[in-house]
């Protein structure tokens, strides 16, 4: 940002005219969802022509998540400054993650227990078809923990660009990051200079296709009911009851989760991303969000090496929502067939959900895969039974996106509050509208509101918003030595 005038301070502190609401990000997309809905609903067949619209945006969001997550990475990582940091960030994650999907799926099976929502259906497994299954997980086998750890590693950097293979892009970046801090941020600022230079770049270029999230999820929504219609609800009532009552009590979990670890007030966080959770449903995806939510987290004082490694990896390890459906799930088929497991084969079926419902982000059908493995393993209803959910399962995709995102980011604030890396007083500034970084203006096309912001915390005495958020906080950078502090990018705040 220039340096301000005399002219552009006085000018500053002339109260900012309120954008009219037409031109809101969050009004846009909720017209354009109930839109999408009442065209799938009234008019289904061309409801179901418009996927194009839908397809097309989470494409062009997801054209620049690998190189975004490199950037985020690499550069946070080299803020930081500390490699140790970097291995005590995954690992606190990691558990964090086991412990909230382990949760998820013992918090899933109290309820379909209390429910049951497959009581009384009896089916008979005579009229069941794999047929239907195999088109829907197009006869994939789940992989066990060995392939899925040995997936994690890249056979080919290019090859994890060009797939679009989030861990691996993770797991190089990690071990790119960690090479630029042992060889030194001063040999290697070139490089760093570049990479903030290309990241700025990609910001531009998500800000411009954030314009059309309207059309993207008008198109998805519309795609959705006329394909599946609203009919399905009264089918599966109880289950779709079950499912979304005890995703609303786990929010409250979170809501307690998020204040009580990091002081977070998950309500306030809600609103400020309204425009995310919102798209996020119309488009029943979080990779269509995954950008913005990540810019949102290091503008509300999460450092960017935290957001750039909890986010991604939680997208595979922390799916709370697809957690409690899973489980809810198990229990709805087991008694639709006549079965009451007892509590040895439902703590059977516990462990097996936790493995198989790991990785699972993006695949097609995980769902269905994920039950497929847990049935063959209990041996309790033929495999073919899943089918019977085919119905439910995209009815579930709100439930199941509102979970996950909003996990995924308490789990960021957690584990950023646990290593030191969370400025609160950085949220408080965010959630009351103020952008706390330069970075984070470019991607959610708010530049000149920023530098309006920028010439006011000058003109009132205040220090400058910094280029981005990726270093630790002030109290931590004052503790560290005077050559850490600089590599952090807070060494004028440390001294």
């Amino acid at each position: 940002m220039k340096i301000p005038n005399p002219e552009a301070l006085k000018a500053s502190s002339v109260p900012a005219k309120r954008k009219p609401l037409y031109k809101s990000l969050f009004f846009q997309i909720l017209i354009a969802v109930v839109a999408g809905v009442l065209i799938g609903h009234f008019w289904p067949d061309l409801g179901a022509q418009l996927r194009p619209l839908g397809d097309g945006f989470i494409k062009l969001i997801k054209m620049i998540i690998a190189p975004l997550i490199f950037l985020v990475i690499v550069t946070g990582i080299s803020a930081v400054g500390d490699v140790k940091a970097v291995g005590r960030v995954g690992v606190k994650a990691l558990l964090y993650f086991t412990a909230a999907t382990l949760f998820a799926l013992v918090f899933g099976l109290i309820v379909g227990n209390i429910v049951q929502p497959g009581a009384g259906l009896n089916i008979d497994p005579a009229t069941l078809s794999q047929a239907d299954l195999d088109a829907k997980t197009g006869s994939a086998a789940p992989k066990d923990a060995a392939s899925f750890i040995l997936d994690i590693i890249p056979a080919s950097v290019i090859g994890a660009f060009a797939s679009n293979s989030l861990l691996q892009v993770l797991f190089f970046s990690v071990f790119f990051g960690a090479a630029i801090v042992v060889i030194g941020r001063e040999k290697c600022m070139p490089v760093i200079n570049v990479m903030e230079t290309v990241l700025e770049l990609i910001f531009k270029i998500m800000a411009w296709i954030m314009k059309i999230a309207p059309i993207g999820a008008f198109g998805a929504m519309a795609f959705i009911i006329g394909q599946y219609g609203l009919d399905s609800l009264g089918t599966y009532a109880v289950l779709i009851a079950a499912c979304y009552g005890a995703a609303l009590v786990f929010i409250g979990l979170l809501f307690v989760v998020a204040w009580g670890f990091a002081r977070v007030p998950l309500w306030q966080f809600l609103k400020y991303t309204r425009e995310e959770f919102l798209l996020a449903l119309g488009t029943a995806s979080t990779e269509a969000v995954m950008p913005r939510i990540m810019t949102k987290l290091t503008n509300a004082g999460c450092s960017r090496a935290t957001t750039g490694l909890v986010v991604p990896t939680g997208y595979s390890f922390n799916l709370d929502g697809a957690a409690i459906y899973l489980s809810i799930s198990l229990l709805f088929l087991a008694q639709a067939f006549g079965h009451n497991l007892d509590l040895g084969q439902q703590l059977a079926a516990l462990g097996v959900l936790l493995l198989t419902s790991k990785g699972m982000a993006g695949v097609p059908g995980s769902s269905f895969l994920a039950l497929s493995a847990t049935a063959a393993a209990l041996g309790i209803f033929p495999v073919a039974g899943v089918a019977l959910l085919l119905g439910a399962d995209r009815l579930m995709d709100s439930m199941r996106v509102v979970v996950n995102l909003l996990g995924n980011c308490v789990a960021t604030f957690i584990v950023s509050k646990w290593e030191g890396q969370f400025d609160r007083s950085v949220m408080l500034r965010a959630f009351n509208g103020e952008i706390t970084n330069h970075d984070s203006a470019i991607l959610l096309g708010k530049e000149e509101d920023f530098e309006g912001q920028e010439l006011k915390r000058l003109s009132e005495g205040q220090d400058p918003s910094p280029k981005f958020s990726g270093a630790p906080t002030r109290e931590v950078v004052a503790e560290l030595p005077a050559d850490n502090a600089a590599r952090a990018g807070l060494g004028s705040k440390a001294k």
